[in-house]
């Protein structure tokens, strides 16, 4: 199965550690983001690596090169670039050969996933397309209030939390939902799952309590440093 790693974002909230390189080359410990992602991959058995890039591609290019030398197991490593940027769906319709179930992530994830079993479900569910979702707490450092029509208060919580099923960037796609792509023009992740629904196709959400961390922000970022140090066994990248 192929894999498709998106890596062409400009990482605008982590600046400035992406003014002059980026996001998915980012050190976490003593390898990037991205190559983590990759020996992730590679060591459950995705072996065939797709990358998107855009923003600074030629350093990520010039970083990895063909993979092999650095990767151990990696059957190959191509690249695809943007002319112009194209989102985070838009982005798949300039990759020629995806005509199989194929996996689709974010090239800035720390995660201890098992994509085996991400894949399996998406298979046993027969989805045209699988989104991984993690359980977020949110709180909320304010009293909120309630109230009907009238204004009058029905209810009071002080400090909530809420709890939300959340996108963690990886995904598995049946080959069809290309077709509602278009070709070189713009389009996000958000807005193709909305037109998958409106056209009354199947896509499912597959629940995981692994660790999961977004790097986009400078805070989690910095918290990534400290679990990938503290959990280094559960990460699974020698």
């Amino acid at each position: 199965m192929k894999t498709v790693i998106l890596a062409g974002g400009k990482g605008t909230r982590l600046a400035p550690y992406t003014t002059v390189f980026p996001k998915p080359l980012v050190p976490i410990g003593d390898r990037p983001i991205l190559e983590i992602i990759v020996r992730q991959l590679v060591r459950q058995g995705f072996g065939d690596i797709l990358l998107s890039v855009g923003h600074l591609g030629e350093l990520i290019e010039a970083y990895f090169q063909n993979g092999h030398r650095n990767i151990p197991g990696l059957r190959s490593l191509e690249y695809y670039r943007e002319s112009h940027p194209l989102g985070t769906a838009g982005s798949l319709a300039v990759i020629p050969g995806l005509n199989d179930t194929f996996l689709a992530m974010n090239g800035d994830i720390l995660t201890t996933l098992d994509f085996n079993l991400l894949v399996r479900y998406h298979s046993e569910q027969q989805s045209c397309l699988t989104i991984a979702m993690h359980r977020k707490e949110v709180p909320i450092d304010l009293g909120v209030l309630e109230t009907d029509l009238c204004g009058k208060i029905v209810s009071y919580r002080e400090k909530p939390h809420y709890s939300f099923d959340v996108s963690m960037g990886i995904y598995v796609y049946e080959p069809r939902v290309l077709k509602y792509i278009p070709e070189g023009r713009y389009m996000d992740f958000p807005d193709l799952v909305k037109l998958l629904l409106e056209m009354g196709e199947k896509v499912t959400g597959y629940r995981s309590d692994d660790y999961w961390l977004d790097i986009g922000r400078r805070e989690d970022y910095e918290l990534a440093q400290t679990d990938f140090i503290s959990r280094a066994s559960e990460f699974q990248v020698a």
